[in-house]
């Protein structure tokens, strides 16, 4: 499992104050596209989740080049493989309502996990078979 982790260059993140349906909007589009392109897309979007996976993209880069020092990621064809997002805790506030009652609104987090690859045909293959689960 560890030697398996240092073959992947992933970023992490957690506990972003938006709801996981808004995030997922944005995690979809650059799903299997490649870096440089998902990048323009995430710029160029206007949900405000885009912006926090812009970051995240960009991290996900710098922990590749961490890993591959010398190499050039427009040689590499860097793929975004991975982009997932998952539940993370809910906080419960009460707001005031009519006749002294009172209505519960949930604020919904969530967990982002961004991984890239090079492109080559196992991981072509991985990411067809992945969006072809998906449709």
């Amino acid at each position: 499992m560890k030697e398996e982790r240092q073959n992947q260059y992933y970023a992490m993140l957690r506990n972003c104050p938006t709801s996981p349906r808004k995030m997922r909007l944005v995690t979809d589009m650059i799903k299997g596209v490649e870096v440089n392109k998902a990048l323009d897309m995430l710029k160029f979007s206007s949900k405000e989740a885009s912006r926090k996976v812009e970051k995240l993209l960009l991290s996900a880069i710098a922990n590749w080049q961490a890993k591959n020092e010398g190499a050039r990621i427009e040689e590499s064809n860097l793929v975004v493989t991975i982009a997932k997002v998952d539940v993370s805790r809910t906080l419960k506030r009460i707001q005031p309502a009519p006749q002294g009652r009172a209505h519960r609104i949930k604020k919904r987090s969530n967990h982002v996990t961004i991984a890239i690859d090079s492109m080559d045909a196992g991981v072509q293959e991985e990411v067809l078979q992945e969006q072809e689960n998906q449709a």
